[in-house]
């Protein structure tokens, strides 16, 4: 971004401050966050009022505020009714000025990982800005618009959310070109009720793409992959879709009953893990003709850096964004073999006495979870395999029959230990143990503290652990005291 405070005051209906023209490089409301040239937002919280820090994000570099109540600060001053909605209605103006193609990316499970392969394999063939980490709420995704210039080829906004119409509200100035839904899953079924609502929410992004020119990347092995297309009325709007799937039960689109003509598609053969859980696989791409894309289509060997099955589909539908914007396969496989796990998300460490610590603790869903027991189940380990695993969240009514179900899991993954953490995780215990598991092979503990203080006692050289939880159980501490 690189306004004026003139274009920044029309965009958000407010006063003009005196030095109207300075210019402005960029924005947070951290002022921690402050650069050079930024505009600080002061943002009133529940617990911390962005107010308080005007000074400080100014004694940082900030060349303008942005506030909804007077502060003495000695810079520009852009004062709003609030500052949330002007956030909202400056990235709806700069997102007018963008030229590149935004993309919008939602789903139940592998958001952000999928985002983050999106962005790696489109930076091999132009700019590209993306969200950064899994900032993608109603703060995030303007931030993700505003970090980009005006001709940023390519702009990856990943959409959160935890409740109907809201994916609807990013959209309506996030105003994706193309939208890319992981797929149906539980989580937040707490709020929505049920994987139909689920599904009918993610499905705002499909519904909001433009007609006769959008194009929806649609997961044909998601068993909502119909009714997503068929609700979206996407056939009907000219909206085109390019099918992805990380296994070969689907071999060609129209097998869907949707379409009549063949759809692009992209799907993975001959699927295997490596010793460390890292997938090996062959990557076709066909139909790409039928988008203008003919050169797209082929067959490519690729490899993952990422651990993990699941990680095959989300491989697929990043190849399918980058050959529907005029990349080759090759050029697709080599920039996924190169993509790295972010902190938290599947992360393996390889301590100096031997200790593997797969670090997966950033967040935890039913079917993440289940995911992450699959892949630790087949690595090569030579010591024990030892899993730490606690509550997974906003499940509402189906929490404890969700964390029974993990519990049956982690009793058939090859476990040597299972430690289970949080008031939920006494669930996942008590069910491992009824599915066969020794009661001496299991422990409950109240929080990650008492997790780590038992696992450093008893971890060795050659063991490994898995880590996993919903993020607000703070089960990182465990992965990085292991590490550390």
């Amino acid at each position: 971004m690189r306004l004026s405070l003139s274009e920044i005051a029309l965009a958000v209906n407010a006063a003009q401050p005196k030095e109207a023209e300075d210019p402005v490089t960029g924005i947070t409301w951290d002022s921690r966050e402050v650069k050079s040239g930024d505009l600080y937002v002061a943002l009133p919280g529940e617990r911390v009022d962005g107010h308080d820090f005007a000074a400080a994000a100014v004694a940082a570099g900030a060349a303008a505020v942005m506030v909804q109540k007077p502060v003495e600060v000695d810079a520009p001053v852009v004062l709003v009714d609030s500052t949330a909605q002007a956030l909202v209605d400056l990235a709806t103006y700069w997102r007018g000025r963008l030229a590149g193609t935004v993309i919008g990316l939602t789903g139940s499970t592998g958001k952000t990982t999928t985002k983050n392969l999106v962005r790696d394999v489109l930076a091999s063939a132009g700019s590209v800005v993306a969200t950064i980490a899994n900032q993608n709420n109603e703060l995030g995704v303007p931030r993700t618009l505003l970090a980009a210039e005006a001709d940023t080829n390519a702009v990856v906004v990943e959409m959160g959310m935890r409740g109907s119409g809201q994916i609807a509200e990013l959209c309506a100035y996030a105003k994706p070109d193309w939208g890319l839904i992981t797929n149906v899953g539980e989580s937040h079924i707490e709020l929505l009720g049920s994987r139909d609502a689920i599904a009918y929410a993610k499905d705002e992004l499909f519904e909001s793409l433009p007609d006769d020119r959008g194009i929806a990347f649609v997961n044909a092995a998601d068993d909502y992959a119909v009714e997503l297309v068929r609700h979206a009325r996407l056939a009907e709007r000219g909206v085109r879709c390019v099918f992805f799937e990380g296994g070969n039960a689907w071999k060609h689109a129209d097998e869907l009953g949707i379409f009549e003509e063949k759809q692009p598609f992209v799907w993975a053969s001959d699927v295997f893990l490596d010793a460390e859980g890292r997938p090996l696989f062959i990557m076709h791409a066909e139909n790409f003709e039928s988008i203008g894309m003919p050169e797209a289509n082929g067959v490519m060997r690729c490899m993952l850096e990422l651990r993990g099955i699941h990680n095959v589909s989300n491989a697929c539908s990043a190849a399918a964004v980058g050959l529907a914007v005029g990349m080759t396969l090759e050029q697709c496989c080599e920039a996924l073999s190169a993509s790295q796990p972010e902190q938290g998300r599947q992360q393996v460490h390889r301590c100096e006495n031997g200790l593997l610590v797969v670090d997966d603790s950033y967040n935890a869903n039913p079917d993440s979870m289940s995911a992450s027991l699959a892949t630790f189940a087949t690595m090569d380990i030579a010591g024990r395999r030892i899993a730490v695993l606690g509550d997974m969240l906003e499940l509402g009514k189906f929490a404890q029959e969700a964390h029974e179900e993990i519990g049956f899991k982690a009793a058939s993954s090859n476990l040597d230990m299972l430690v289970c953490v949080g008031d939920l995780g006494r669930y996942i215990a008590s069910s491992a143990c009824r599915a066969g598991m020794p009661a001496d092979a299991v422990k409950t503990c109240a929080d990650a503290q008492e997790a780590l203080d038992l696992l450093v006692d008893i971890v060795a050289p050659q063991d490994a652990v898995l880590v996993k939880a919903s993020h607000s159980i703070g089960l990182n501490l465990v992965a990085k005291g292991l590490v550390d």
